[in-house]
C-alpha cells in the first residue's frame, strides 16, 4: 500500500478544457440515485454520488479544470484544447451514452453509464476499439465538496482510493483494466485499443474507508444496465407519432427518479444560469411536490403507474408538516432542512454567480401546490382502486389544511422572491383542491365535509372570476388587481377551472400567446424588468421558459386549434440537443439552452402536450371539460 502525501489546494498545470461549452453540450447519466453530465469532448464535468444532492466530486461544469473532471478521449486530441467527439448517441432506448472518435489511425468508442439497482454506486466508462488502433488517455482529477478539496489518494495494488471529506466517511475507488499512475493530483492512464478490444474503468462510491467495493465485472454491468433500461422502456404504452422522442423524454424523467424513496428531482444540477452572467442560478436537485406531481401525471399517462404511485407515497410522507402549511420541496430522502448558501470559490458557469446549493424557496407558502397534489392523487385513485381509499383520504386532508391558508398572499408557482401577492394561478389551484376533494367524496373514496368543500369551491371560483379577470384584456391576469399576464394561467385553466369553449378561457389563451409569445414560437412565463428589480425579486432577463410552450400547445388543442398546437409542440422538439435533452429555458438570440439541465419541467411539457393532442385527435373534437362558469 502506498499512501501519497496530502497536497494542498492549488492550481496545477493540466489539460485546457474546451472553451465555451454550451449547456446542451452534455449528456445525462443516472442510476436513479445520483447523476453525472458528460460533455461532447468525452469529459465528465459533473458527478454527484451517492445521491443527486450529494456534494459534487467533479464540478468543472461550474468552474474550471481546477474544480474536478474526468476526461477520456484519444490522447492526440488532449495535447491542446479538447474538441468535440465525432459523434454521440444513447445506445437504443437506454441511458447508456456512447461517444465515438474517428482519428487518423482508427476509430474508438466510449460507453458511459451509471449502474442502476443495488450495490455500490458506480460510474463505468468502457473504451472499445472499432477500427484500426487508437491511443487513448484517461485523466481523472477528483475534487470533492464541489471542487474545494484536494483529496488524499491511496494505492492498493492496482486499485486507487480517493478520500472524501471526513464528514462523509466514504471513499471513491477507481478500478481500471489498464495501469493507472498518479501524477501529482491526477490519476492518469495511457493505453491503446485495437479493433474489438475493450478497456474498462469504474469509479465507485463506498461508505467507510476500510472496505473496498467488489471488483466490478464491467461487461456484465454494461449488459445489466442495457437490459434494465430496455425493460423499463418496454412498459411505455404510447404508440403514436414521434414515439422515439416520447421515449427519450420518459427516460430522462426516469433518470431523475430517486429510486430508494420514489422522489423525483427537478433537475440533476445546480446554478446553471437562466441568463448567461446573471444571478438567477438555483439548486434544483430536490423533490418539489409540484414538479413531482407533474412528472407523476405524465408517467401515469404513458404506462408508468408504479412509479407514479411510488412518488405519491413519498410525497404523502414527506409533505407532512408542523408549520400549518405544506413545505413545497424536500431532500430526496424527505429531509426538510435545505438551507441556501453560496459557494464563493466557484466562478460559475460562464461567470454566472452566485453558485448556490440548498434552496430558500423551501420555506415559502405556495398555495398552488395543494392543487397539483390533489389533482394527481385524485387521478391515481381513479387509476388504481386498491389505493383509492388511501389517496382519497390524502385529498381530503389537503383540502382541510388548505381551508386555513387559501386566501393568504403567497409566492406563487414561480417562487417569487419579491413581496407575496394573491396570484390568480394559486387561487385557481385552490379551487382545484376543493373540486377534487368534492369529487373524491362523491365517488366514495373518502369521507369529508362535502357541503363545506362545495361552498368553498363556489366561493373561490366566483372570487377568481371577479378579481383575477380583466374584462378589457378579456383575460385572467397574473394577480388580483394586476394587468400583467402570466403563462401559468394556462395551467390553471387546463386544470378544469373553465370549460374550453368559455370566452374567458379562449381570451386568456389568445392574450397570453399575443403578449408573452415571441416570434420564435415560444412563451415567456411573465415579463421581466431588465436592469430594474422586478416583482420576482431579481433584475435581469431570462430565456423562454419551456414548460409554458407545452402548456400553450395543450391549451390551443383544447380550444380547437390543433394545427397551432402541433406547431407549438414542434418548436419545442426542434431545440432539443442531438440526444434529445432539454434544459429549463431557451435563448433564441444565441440559439442556446439555459438553466438547469436536463429539466423535468421541459420534458414534462413535451409529454403532456403530446398526450393531450393525441387524446383530442382520437376523440375527433376538443374535450370541453371543466367547471361551470
Amino acid at each position: 500500500m502506498t499512501a501519497l502525501p496530502y497536497i494542498p489546494r492549488q492550481h496545477t498545470a493540466g489539460p485546457t478544457l474546451a472553451a465555451g461549452p454550451r449547456i446542451e453540450d452534455h449528456g445525462l447519466l443516472s442510476d436513479q440515485k445520483g447523476s453525472a453530465l458528460v460533455r461532447r469532448d468525452g469529459t465528465v464535468v459533473w458527478l454527484c454520488m451517492p445521491r443527486f444532492d450529494s456534494a459534487a466530486v467533479f464540478t468543472s461544469l461550474l468552474g474550471t479544470e481546477e474544480h474536478g473532471f474526468w476526461q477520456l478521449a484519444p490522447a492526440s486530441l488532449m495535447d491542446g484544447a479538447a474538441i468535440p467527439a465525432s459523434g454521440r448517441k444513447y445506445v437504443g432506448d437506454t441511458l447508456v451514452l456512447q461517444t465515438t472518435w474517428v482519428c487518423d489511425t482508427g476509430t474508438a468508442a466510449v460507453c458511459d453509464f451509471m449502474v442502476p439497482g443495488g450495490g455500490s454506486p458506480r460510474l463505468v466508462r468502457i473504451v472499445t476499439g472499432v477500427t484500426g488502433k487508437v491511443t487513448m488517455r484517461s485523466l481523472l482529477r477528483a475534487r470533492p465538496d464541489y471542487g474545494r478539496t484536494v483529496p488524499r489518494i491511496t494505492t492498493f495494488d492496482r486499485r486507487h482510493a480517493i478520500d472524501l471529506p471526513e464528514n462523509e466517511d466514504a471513499r471513491l475507488w477507481l478500478d481500471a483494466g489498464t495501469p493507472v499512475r498518479v501524477e501529482g493530483i491526477n490519476l492518469v492512464a495511457d493505453f491503446t485499443v485495437t479493433e474489438g478490444q475493450t478497456i474498462a474503468f469504474g469509479l465507485s462510491w463506498r461508505e467507510g474507508v476500510d472496505s473496498p467495493p467488489p471488483v466490478p465485472v464491467d461487461d456484465a454491468l454494461l449488459q445489466f444496465t442495457l437490459d434494465f433500461w430496455e425493460a423499463w422502456t418496454a412498459r411505455c404504452t404510447y404508440e403514436g407519432p414521434d414515439r422515439k422522442a416520447v421515449v427519450r423524454s420518459l427516460l430522462t424523467l426516469a433518470g431523475l427518479i430517486y429510486a430508494p424513496t420514489g422522489a423525483i428531482v427537478a433537475a440533476p444540477t445546480t446554478s446553471l444560469p437562466e441568463e448567461i452572467g446573471g444571478t438567477r442560478n438555483f439548486d434544483y436537485r430536490y423533490g418539489w411536490l409540484r414538479d413531482g406531481a407533474f412528472a407523476a401525471s405524465v408517467l401515469r399517462r404513458y404506462g408508468y403507474l408504479r412509479e407514479a404511485l411510488s412518488w405519491a407515497m413519498w410525497a404523502a410522507q414527506a409533505g407532512h408538516s408542523e408549520t400549518g402549511h405544506l413545505q413545497i420541496m424536500f431532500g430526496v430522502g424527505g429531509e426538510t432542512e435545505l438551507p441556501e448558501r453560496e459557494l464563493n470559490w466557484l466562478p460559475g458557469y460562464e461567470g454566472s454567480t452566485p453558485v448556490r446549493i440548498g434552496n430558500a424557496a423551501a420555506d415559502q407558502l405556495q398555495v398552488d401546490v395543494y392543487g397539483e397534489l390533489a389533482m394527481e392523487f385524485h387521478e391515481l385513485a381513479l387509476a388504481d382502486s386498491g389505493w383509492a381509499g388511501h389517496l382519497g383520504s390524502l385529498v381530503v386532508a389537503l383540502a382541510t389544511e388548505l381551508e386555513q391558508v387559501w386566501d393568504r398572499p403567497d409566492s406563487g408557482i414561480w417562487e417569487m422572491r419579491g413581496p407575496e401577492r394573491r396570484f390568480t394561478h394559486s387561487r385557481m389551484m385552490a379551487w382545484a383542491t376543493f373540486d377534487r376533494a368534492v369529487r373524491t367524496i362523491e365517488a366514495g373514496h373518502a369521507a369529508g365535509p362535502l357541503n363545506r368543500f362545495r361552498g368553498l369551491r363556489e366561493k373561490i371560483h366566483a372570487e377568481v372570476c371577479e378579481q383575477g379577470y380583466d374584462s378589457d384584456l378579456n383575460s385572467f391576469t397574473q394577480s388580483y388587481g394586476s394587468r400583467e399576464l402570466d403563462a401559468s394561467l394556462l395551467h390553471g385553466l387546463l386544470a378544469g377551472f373553465l370549460p374550453a369553449d368559455d370566452k374567458r378561457f379562449i381570451g386568456t389563451v389568445e392574450a397570453v400567446q399575443r403578449e408573452l409569445g415571441t416570434d420564435d414560437g415560444f412563451l415567456l412565463r411573465y415579463r421581466t424588468h431588465g436592469d430594474e428589480v422586478g416583482p420576482d425579486g431579481f433584475a435581469g432577463e431570462e430565456g423562454r421558459f419551456l414548460i409554458c410552450t407545452g402548456w400553450l400547445a395543450e391549451a390551443l388543442a383544447r380550444i380547437g386549434r390543433p394545427d397551432d398546437a402541433r406547431t407549438a409542440l414542434a418548436s419545442l422538439l426542434a431545440i432539443r440537443n442531438g440526444i434529445g435533452l432539454l434544459a429549463e429555458e431557451y435563448d433564441p438570440a444565441t440559439g442556446r439552452q439555459l438553466g438547469n439541465f436536463p429539466q423535468a419541467f421541459s420534458h414534462i411539457s413535451h409529454l403532456g402536450a403530446t398526450a393531450e393532442i393525441a387524446s383530442l385527435e382520437a376523440c375527433g373534437t376538443p374535450e370541453l371539460a371543466g367547471a361551470e362558469s
